[in-house]
């Protein structure tokens, strides 16, 4: 859906989380992105996961540029932490900060950020009630390595919630923002092993009753190269090959591991998730009885109907 974006505003402040890792080709065209937004109260917290070329000279150049006030590094001892790790790093991190800014919001050392994709996002999260959890997520622009437009990411077909959150990852992660409320929700949980921090916090923000904000307006140019963590298929036909060559296994251990997870955090569901969470568990547990009730619940879908019939095969058998 569009989302109405009556004028850009640059009130609000915003704190971008850049986690890298080996990221030196790409990172100085992020970096010049951010430079460029046309909403300018920002302040970067970054994470270097290891890296062995010459991503973290470029981010202490990077400092120096705009003052260490802004570009603030968040060091962690524990070793290699990946993707997920070093995102809850950095919204930890940032979260006793996080009653100065308004929005905190993903970044990807290897995109390209369109000048609105604050503006933009920060005026649409400013519509959501305060103290009320709340994403925010666009489409992409898809490029190759050379920024030349390969095409748009998938539309959408189904409105963005629980439980379709458990079937798929519709807010790609370099196009996230997350309020207030919805940061600190997602920094004092404990996500899944093996999950990423995008999928966990449109499945935790949905699951607690947050508001969920999806645009049409790409906001990112999304950067497919060999090297990416994940990655975007260029057609549903594509996706659908790969889906089938990874089979059942997979998705089930994902759909289980965020349910179980969930589970832990119960305090934080509205009833509504609570309920469906119920049918979903004992469906898990349960056999074919139980997982056709919870076909039967109207929000566990995914974004397309071909897709839709995979996943409900998948369920079935899984």
């Amino acid at each position: 859906m569009n989302v109405p974006i009556a004028r850009r505003s640059n009130t609000g402040r915003v704190a971008i989380l850049l986690a890298t890792f080996n990221g030196a080709a790409f990172l100085s065209e992020q970096l010049d992105s951010f430079l460029a937004q046309d909403h300018r109260d920002w302040t970067l917290f970054w994470h270097d996961d290891g890296s062995n070329d010459a991503t973290a000279a470029l981010m202490k150049a990077f400092s120096l540029r705009v003052g260490p006030d802004r570009c603030v590094h968040v060091p962690v001892s524990a070793g290699r932490l990946g993707v997920l790790g070093s995102f809850m790093a950095l919204l930890r991190a940032a979260a006793p900060g996080l009653g100065e800014y308004d929005t905190a919001a993903f970044a990807d050392q290897d995109d390209v950020w369109l000048p609105h994709k604050l503006s933009r996002g920060v005026e649409a999260l400013s519509a959501c009630p305060s103290g009320h959890s709340a994403l925010y997520f666009t489409r992409q622009i898809l490029v190759d390595a050379k920024l030349r437009r390969i095409g748009l990411s998938a539309p959408l077909h189904v409105t963005p919630g629980f439980p379709a959150s458990l079937t798929q990852n519709l807010a790609a992660g370099c196009t996230v923002l997350l309020n207030r409320a919805g940061a600190m929700l997602i920094a004092g949980s404990e996500p899944p092993p093996g999950t990423l921090h995008d999928w966990w916090s449109y499945v935790l923000v949905s699951a607690a009753g947050g508001r969920i904000v999806a645009d049409s307006e790409p906001s990112v140019l999304y950067r497919q190269h060999k090297a990416n963590a994940v990655g975007a298929a260029r057609s549903r036909l594509r996706r659908a090959i790969a889906a089938a060559r990874r089979g059942p296994g997979p998705f089930m251990r994902d759909f289980a591991a965020h349910v179980k997870s969930l589970g832990e955090h119960a305090r934080l569901l509205s009833p509504a998730a609570a309920r469906d969470l119920a049918v979903l568990r004992r469906a898990i547990a349960g056999g074919w009885a139980e997982r056709l009730e919870a076909l039967r619940l109207p929000g566990l879908k995914r974004n397309h109907w071909t897709e839709g019939l995979l996943f409900r095969l998948w369920f079935l058998i899984g």
